[in-house]
């Protein structure tokens, strides 16, 4: 009874110093704002581009609109995930989710393969200049994505920092692929798909490596 006093006195010395943390959003509430923002980005690729040239596209190959489908669900689900993986408790198991959406996605994608071989007359593919364009259009518009979502979860604890930032390059990837279907002027030749690919892996793993980096949980500093 004697030490009730000075545990008193300790835990008033620790808690005079701590500052109030505010709470954050829900992930659901936090990937409607995700989305909001690819909204807002695929308007201002419209504005610029017209959906005249994708709608087009889209009913000589409809494969293509399910991709692009099949990229906008992967691009949602993956950050909801990746937000959701930022609360701990959240089960992991959560991750196996974005995979019906991505398998639409590279399936539905695969198909432009197919019909190239197939009617090989039907198919505009693009050179190799072009389709390093998309490359870096891909890579470009993942860069900010990535960098939103790794700031965004800084102040979350992700118990599993690298399955996150994965899911954080999913996300950025897929959102972009979607995007780059505005302007997209091409099949999805093998060509064209090998580049989409490498850039998708390229965004992923970048995340994986420097963002499951930045999202460790800080250890506290051990009192001396």
């Amino acid at each position: 009874m004697a030490d009730a006093p000075n545990h008193q006195l300790l835990i008033h010395a620790l808690g005079a110093d701590l500052a109030p943390v505010r709470r954050l959003r829900p992930p659901l509430w936090r990937t409607f704002g995700w989305t909001l923002l690819l909204a807002a980005m695929a308007a201002l690729l419209v504005w610029h581009y017209g959906l005249t040239p994708m709608l087009t596209r889209w009913r000589g190959a409809p494969d293509l609109a399910w991709a692009g489908i099949g990229a906008v669900l992967t691009a949602l689900v993956a950050g909801w995930v990746a937000f959701s993986l930022g609360v701990p408790g959240r089960p992991v198991a959560r991750a196996w989710l974005v995979l019906p959406p991505a398998l639409l996605w590279i399936g539905a994608s695969g198909v432009g393969c197919l019909r190239s071989w197939v009617a090989p007359d039907t198919v505009v593919a693009a050179t190799m200049a072009e389709a390093r364009g998309c490359l870096e259009f891909i890579l470009a518009f993942s860069l900010p994505l990535s960098a939103l979502l790794v700031w965004l979860l800084r102040r979350a604890y992700p118990l599993r920092p690298v399955l996150t930032a994965a899911m954080i390059g999913v996300a950025s990837a897929a959102g972009s692929a979607s995007l780059l279907e505005i302007c997209h002027e091409f099949d999805a030749a093998a060509t064209d798909l090998a580049v989409h690919a490498l850039a998708v892996g390229l965004v992923i793993g970048v995340n994986a490596l420097c963002g499951g980096r930045l999202l460790r949980p800080r250890r506290p500093i051990a009192a001396r």
